[in-house]
Order: C-alpha cells, then structure tokens, then sequence
C-alpha cells in the first residue's frame, strides 16, 4: 500500500515540492543519484569501470513539454557520451533514454521528434564505442517506443529495450524481441499501472518475471537481468545452464547505490554486471520509484530524515 502511495506521490507537484524541499533528502538522493553533472556522471563511470563494472547511464527527466527542451535532453546525452569517448569508456557504458524525455509526449509530432532526437544520441553512442537502451515507460507508451526501437534498430541494430514483466502484453513482447541480435532489458515494472493491463501482487509479478526471462533466456538474443532478487539470480543461472548459455551470453543490471556488494561477488564470478546511473537535476521521479520499490529504501529515508 505504501508502495502505491509513493508511486502515485511520484507525480503529485504538491508531494514533489515537499519532498524536494527538506534538506536533508539530498543525502538520501545521493545514495541513488550520481550527481547532477556531466562531470559527476563520467567520475562514476570510470569508478565503476576500474571496479570491473559495466555502466549504463541516464540522464534524467521525463514527460518533457516542449522541442526545446527535449532537443537538451538528447544534447546532454550527446556531451556525456563524448566525454566517454576522450576517456575511452565507451566500451564499459551504454545509455538510457526515456523517450518521453526526449520528446515523445510532444503531440502528433512527439514520435518523429523523440526519434529523431533518439537517433543523435545513437550516433553519438555508436563514435565512443557505446550502446543505447531505450527505457520503457508506463503502458501507453509501449507501442510508440517499439515502433521507435524498430526504426532505429534499422541504422543501430544494437539499439536495446526495457521490458516490464508486470504487464500482461509482455511475454508476447519477449517472444516477439527474443530473436539475434536483441538486446532486452527485463525489469519488474516501477510504474502505477491498473489492474487491467498489469499483475498487482509481488508473487504475481514475481511468476510473470520468470515466464519472461525464460523465454528471453531460451531464445537467440542477448538478455540482460535487472534484478537484486537472489532467487531471481538463482533462477537466472539455472536457465543459463538448461539453454546452455557462456557467462558473455547475458547480464546482469543493478541499480547504482543497491547491493553494491553483490554487484561485486557476480562480477567476481565472471558475469557482466552493468550498474544503472542516473544524474541530472530532474531526480525526483526516478528516487521516488526506488523509495516505492523495496521497504528498505522507505526506512533508509527516514533514518535520514530523523538524523540518525
């Protein structure tokens, strides 16, 4: 219950000005946000990278109103993405992009402008050597970002995608992306969806994730695990052994901030662990879905606000 009440909060500018405005949120935020700079963001990439960590980098914002400012998202993704390249991390990192934060959400014109914007920073990705993932939204944005992954993936075949296990449509959406060449994100869902289109109770969610990821681990793609859940882990290698999958044939993503050290034991192990950094100053959707996701981050937030 807590849970969807954060979700909802999440886009309330009433609970948005409140939050933001106790000083001692940024202390919370700092456990999941890199900072709010270029130069914050490509300092923790190359942390993670002498680490042995793969990266994937957000910058974020979301539900962009205007070109303009879309047309400054996808510039902040482009400058990141070059000073990666002058570092030669290109190689460890991949970006996410919301497309709603690019432009999508910008009326009749929104999936020609996100696209267009996608594809600068594609490009900009493909000169350091780098990878983009396309995040996945709530559903009504579903079939526009794969009708823009299939756009780009005809110039950036490399493009990847998140899918949301939560949602009933997503099995038939992992059968349909499990081909060669693929790369699917597969996460739990962070969104406040309704009963019409998305599993509610965890064990519910929990079932529909590994449905998911054996299909993605079955199929002839590239899978990329977004979980903390050491079942979910478990279950993941024991798929990986049934479908006879190496080490390099999928992933493992985390969350910048969380399990920091099982991030280290996988990476240990010979797997990919690619850790999800977000920076930039528009932080307060993206903490509020992490405070929502796991009563652990609520508590830690408290403790914080309390001073203990």
């Amino acid at each position: 219950m807590l849970g969807s009440l954060l979700l909802a909060g999440s886009r309330m500018p009433l609970v948005r000005r409140a939050v933001s405005g106790v000083p001692l949120t940024r202390k919370v935020v700092d456990r999941f946000v890199a900072g709010e700079s270029t130069r914050e963001a490509v300092e923790a990439v190359h942390r993670l990278a002498d680490a042995g960590l793969a990266v994937t980098v957000d910058h974020l914002g979301e539900e962009t109103r205007d070109a303009e400012a879309a047309a400054k998202t996808a510039e902040a993704y482009v400058t990141l993405l070059g000073a990666l390249r002058e570092l030669e991390l290109g190689d460890r990192a991949e970006v996410s992009v919301k497309l709603s934060a690019v432009g999508q959400a910008l009326g009749a014109d929104g999936d020609k402008i996100s696209l267009d914007n996608a594809r600068r920073i594609a490009e900009a990705a493909r000169a350091a050597g780098a990878t983009m993932t396309l995040d996945m939204e709530d559903h009504t944005t579903v079939d526009s970002t794969l009708g823009t992954l299939r756009a780009l993936r005809e110039d950036f075949p490399s493009t990847g995608v998140a899918l949301q296990a939560y949602l009933f449509r997503t099995e038939g959406d992992c059968r349909d992306l499990s081909h060669a060449g693929s790369r699917v994100r597969l996460v739990k869902g962070a969104y406040a969806e309704p009963a019409s289109v998305a599993h509610q109770g965890k064990a519910d969610v929990d079932r529909a994730y590994v449905r998911c990821l054996r299909l993605l681990m079955g199929g002839e793609g590239y899978p990329m695990v977004a979980t903390h859940d050491d079942r979910l882990i478990a279950i993941t290698e024991t798929l990986a052994d049934r479908f006879e999958r190496p080490r390099g044939g999928y992933e493992y993503q985390m969350l910048y901030g969380i399990r920091t050290d099982k991030q280290q034991a996988l990476a240990g192990a010979g797997h990919t662990v690619r850790v999800y950094i977000p920076y930039g100053d528009d932080w307060y959707g993206y903490f509020m879905r992490r405070l929502a996701e796991r009563p652990a981050n609520i508590a830690f937030f408290l403790r914080a606000l309390g001073g203990k």
